[in-house]
């Protein structure tokens, strides 16, 4: 059995584990795997091992691996970075889920794109719960706001909400993070925007996803404790100066 194979298997039973100690059913939490970096032999090997759900942070690598994987195996992207808005046509194109819809600007963006394309899109709306400088997603003050502000855009139709737990913090720091998302699922919800579901939770990664499904993940985002680690440092994901556009 290969690493990959192996360390799937492993994550599987964490998450069967998980699940069982909250009291919620497994197929209600689905993995996505996070490809940032990874070479193709590896993403092979996951297809190979059952998985087909993948997320990428960068819109150039989604699209120069969504022609090769499609060639082997019919698997679903996520599109799960910071998203700038020169990099929206791209995006629709070959994502199905968008899960870091962040500010009006982008709404606007993906809202212009899709009626170019005469489409419709599915998004998460991410909230920077640990109010860290160094990462995207609106104010969990601004969280109602912004939801009612994208409802108004036909062609998007808001799932839920997407956060990144407080990074090197303690279990109970990053639960909180969770648990403020819960939060604004509810406030969110209890206002019935229109196209606004608010089903969908994507949070907890490869050191917190245990976490996230006690607190009611229903996608963790997986992708070192699959993969290894990473050839670049988080600032390639997570960099300030990506906010030229907006």
């Amino acid at each position: 059995m290969g690493m990959v194979e192996e360390n799937l298997r492993t994550i599987r039973q964490q998450m069967d584990l998980a699940c069982q100690a909250a009291g919620r059913k497994r197929e209600d939490v689905k993995l996505l795997l996070a490809t940032k970096t990874v070479p193709l032999e590896k993403l092979q090997m996951a297809m190979q091992a059952g998985e087909t759900l993948f997320g990428e942070n960068k819109a150039q690598e989604l699209r120069d691996k969504f022609p090769l994987m499609q060639q082997y195996h019919q698997v679903e992207w996520h599109f799960i970075g910071h998203l700038q808005t020169n990099k929206v046509k791209d995006v629709v194109k070959y994502a199905t889920l968008i899960h870091s819809v962040d500010r009006l600007k982008l709404g606007q963006a993906l809202h212009q794109q899709l009626v170019k394309e005469n489409k419709t899109m599915d998004i998460l709306v991410q909230i920077n719960t640990s109010n860290e400088e160094s990462k995207f997603g609106a104010s969990p003050e601004s969280a109602v706001e912004l939801a009612e502000q994208l409802s108004r855009f036909e062609t998007l139709n808001i799932k839920g909400l997407m956060t990144i737990g407080k990074l090197n913090a303690t279990n109970e720091e990053t639960r909180h993070c969770f648990r403020l998302l819960k939060s604004k699922q509810a406030q969110i919800r209890e206002r019935s925007f229109p196209r606004v579901e608010m089903d969908v939770l994507s949070m907890g990664m490869s050191g917190d996803f245990i976490v996230a499904i006690e607190e009611g993940a229903t996608i963790i985002r997986v992708g070192t404790r699959v993969f290894g680690e990473r050839y670049l440092p988080d600032s390639y994901y997570w960099n300030e100066n990506a906010r030229q556009d907006d």
